[in-house]
């Protein structure tokens, strides 16, 4: 029994790693698109500030299920050398998430601020208007 524990744990610990990897490379790709179309038109809906949240938001994503994953290779036959690197990997990967985070709701901020201020400059600009 504890045997097919191990077993299962290590393969979900790697389908976690893959798709970890999956949700970073589609968010290179969509990024790069994204990029692509906001250099070639002017009009472009996203900012290249919202292509940044967008591939940050799915970098912290793929950092905690790569944390997961690491959580489950190590429960698997953990000696304390496995639990010391697994402190650190944990210690990193938090850190680079926590800052990530931070960044990410300073531009979501940022760009809630700009489109307030937008939808008040319309709101100030029809009332002129119509003094007018």
């Amino acid at each position: 029994m504890e045997e097919a524990a191990k077993i299962i744990t290590v393969y979900v610990g790697h389908a976690v790693e893959i798709l970890a990897a999956v949700i970073i490379g589609l968010a290179v790709i969509r990024t790069i698109m994204n990029y692509m179309q906001s250099v070639r038109k002017t009009s472009y809906v996203l900012s290249k500030e919202e292509i940044r949240v967008q591939f940050g938001s799915s970098v912290a994503v793929s950092l905690e299920l790569l944390l997961g994953a690491d959580v489950l290779a190590t429960a698997v036959a953990p000696s304390w050398d496995d639990i010391g690197k697994l402190a650190a990997i944990a210690i990193l990967r938090t850190a680079l998430n926590y800052f990530l985070e931070k960044e990410l709701k300073h531009m979501n901020a940022m760009r809630n601020s700009k489109h307030e201020n937008g939808v008040a400059n319309k709101e100030e600009r029809a009332v002129v208007y119509q003094a007018m």
